[in-house]
């Protein structure tokens, strides 16, 4: 049985269609790495929400893909990474202390319960 070809496995009629934007290579040197980590544990950290924050991390790494060629050049509109608010401020570091701190307040008000 073949799998990933609709209907049935009849790869005569099904003929794959490549992606919007052209390839997305892998990283294989590893200099989009730490943006990547940055922007997954942010998305560990929201339950997978679009939080703002995240947005920006994901900015990040997208402009790091983009400076090293391993995407094209595509404008922050089209992306829908625009005016992010809080973008020029955050730090990763300044993510884990309000996430530590949303815990906290979670913690605490489990107590009062």
């Amino acid at each position: 049985m073949a799998s990933g070809a609709p209907g049935g496995g009849n790869f005569r009629s099904w003929t794959p269609t490549p992606p919007e934007r052209g390839s997305f290579p892998l990283d294989h040197d590893h200099e989009c790495s730490s943006q990547m980590f940055k922007y997954l544990e942010c998305m560990k950290f929201t339950e997978n929400k679009n939080a703002p924050n995240c947005r920006i991390l994901a900015k990040d790494y997208l402009k790091c893909r983009m400076d090293h060629q391993l995407m094209e050049q595509s404008d922050w509109d089209s992306l829908g990474l625009v005016n992010l608010p809080g973008e020029a401020g955050i730090t990763h570091d300044q993510l884990l202390k309000s996430k530590t701190n949303k815990d906290k307040l979670k913690s605490d008000e489990k107590k009062d319960k």
